[in-house]
C-alpha cells in the first residue's frame, strides 16, 4: 500500500512516518516543504491512501494562512483528480475551525474544501478537528504550550502562566497515530465526515505545570510518578523527550562503608522502592525481621546465600544464590534473615521493598539469624 502523507515533517507527520514504516506492506511518500513540488504529481498518482497533515499555523502574515491551509489543499485534491485517483483522505484539521479568526477560517475552507470533493468524486473522506496534541517532536515555543513547557522546565529556563485553572483539552500523539493507522486500514468508513479524537484529556494548566515540575524534581529524588495514571504516564514520556542531551544521566547516593554499598534506585508512592546493595566477599548484611515490609532480592552478580529463621524458631533456612541463575527469594514478614557473600569479588543484589523507608517507622528489627 502507498500511503501519501503531506506535513511528513512535521509534529504529527513525523511520528506517523515512523510508525508507518514499521509496517512492511506499506510504502510511504512523504512530501514536505523540502520536496521536490514536481513529485506531488507522482505521489497523488501512486497513492491508495492520503494523510493530508501540512498546514501552517505560525505564519509572519495572516495571508499565509489561507495559502498553507486552502490553496495547498486545493492543489492536493485538483492533482488527485487529474490522475482520477479517489482513495481515502484524511485531513488535520482544528477545533479552531469553529471560531472566527484567520487561522479557523482558513482550516474551515480547507474542510469545505474536502467536503465538496467528497460530492464531486465520491471519494471517501476523513475530518479530524484536533485539540491540543502533545508528544515527542513537537516544537517548543512554536504552538504547543506542553511542549514548550517541558522543553524550558528541562533545560532550567523560566515559564509564564497567565492563568493556571485554564482547562486544556489534550490528546497524546501516539493515540492519534492509532487511530489513523487504524482508519487506514478500515475497508468501510461511517457515514459523515468528522471524526473524534479518542482519549482527550482535559486538564487544568497549573496541574499540567505541577507535574512537569514534579518530573524534574523525581531524578534528585529518585522516584517515578505514578504510572498508572494515563495521563501522567503519557505527559512523563513527553517531558524526558525534551531533556538536554547531555543530561539523560543523573547521579544516585551511594552509602558506603567497609562490608560495601547500599544504594536507593527508585522510589515510588504505590510500588515501594528498589535499591541495590554491593557486599564484599565474606560479608554479611542483615540480621533483621520484619512485622509488615517486605523484600524481593535478586542476585545479578557474584554469590551467596540467603538465610532465614523464623523469630520463635530455632530452625534456619538457606537459599543458595548466584549470577548463574536468575532466582528471586521472597522475604516474607516474621523472619529474620541475613546475606552472604561466599565468592571472592563483589556481589551485586538487586533489592525491592513493598514500601518507602520511613526513619520515624523503619519496621526492621536486629535479630541474628
Amino acid at each position: 500500500m502507498n500511503v501519501l502523507i503531506t506535513g511528513a515533517k512535521g509534529f504529527i507527520g513525523r511520528n506517523l512516518v515512523a510508525e508507518l514504516r514499521n509496517h512492511n506492506n506499506i510504502k510511504t511518500l512523504e512530501y514536505s516543504r523540502e520536496t521536490e513540488p514536481a513529485l506531488l504529481d507522482q505521489y497523488c498518482k501512486e497513492a491508495n491512501f492520503v494523510f493530508h497533515l501540512a498546514g501552517v499555523n505560525r505564519p509572519k502574515s495572516d495571508s499565509e494562512f489561507m495559502e498553507g491551509n486552502y490553496d495547498f489543499t486545493s492543489t492536493l485534491l485538483n492533482t488527485l483528480k487529474e490522475h482520477k485517483n479517489t482513495c481515502p483522505i484524511m485531513i488535520s484539521s482544528s477545533i479552531q475551525a469553529e471560531r472566527d479568526n484567520p487561522y479557523g477560517r482558513s482550516k474551515k475552507a480547507g474542510e469545505d474544501l474536502l467536503i465538496e470533493y467528497k460530492k464531486e468524486t465520491g471519494a471517501k473522506i476523513l475530518i479530524y478537528r484536533f485539540p491540543n496534541v502533545f508528544g515527542k517532536w513537537a516544537k517548543p515555543n512554536y504552538n504547543s504550550a506542553i511542549a514548550t513547557f517541558c522543553h524550558n522546565i528541562a533545560h532550567g529556563k523560566e515559564i509564564t502562566v497567565h492563568d493556571p485553572e485554564v482547562v486544556m483539552n489534550l490528546v497524546y500523539i501516539d493515540d492519534v497515530v492509532e487511530e489513523l493507522i487504524t482508519n487506514l486500514h478500515k475497508n468501510v468508513y461511517p457515514n459523515g465526515e468528522f471524526y473524534e479524537v479518542p482519549f482527550i484529556h482535559s486538564k487544568q494548566l497549573g496541574e499540567i505545570v505541577n507535574l512537569i515540575y514534579s518530573f524534574k524534581k523525581s531524578r534528585t529524588e529518585r522516584s517515578i510518578p505514578n504510572m498508572s495514571d494515563p495521563f501522567i504516564k503519557k505527559l512523563y514520556s513527553t517531558y524526558l523527550s525534551y531533556l538536554p542531551q547531555d543530561q539523560f544521566n543523573y547521579d544516585l547516593k551511594m552509602n558506603v562503608d567497609q562490608r560495601g554499598s547500599f544504594t536507593e534506585f527508585i522510589k515510588t508512592e504505590d510500588r515501594g522502592q528498589v535499591s541495590i546493595n554491593i557486599s564484599k566477599p565474606g560479608i554479611t548484611k542483615g540480621n533483621h525481621w520484619h512485622h509488615s515490609k517486605n523484600e524481593k532480592f535478586l542476585v545479578v552478580r557474584g554469590k551467596g546465600v540467603i538465610r532465614f529463621r523464623k523469630i520463635d524458631s530455632d530452625e534456619v533456612i538457606e537459599y543458595y544464590v548466584s549470577e548463574d541463575k536468575m532466582e528471586v527469594v521472597d522475604i516474607p514478614t516474621g523472619y529474620t534473615h541475613n546475606i552472604e557473600n561466599l565468592g571472592q569479588t563483589d556481589m551485586v543484589t538487586i533489592m525491592w521493598a513493598n514500601e518507602l523507608f520511613d526513619p520515624n517507622n523503619p519496621d526492621t528489627y536486629y535479630l541474628e539469624v
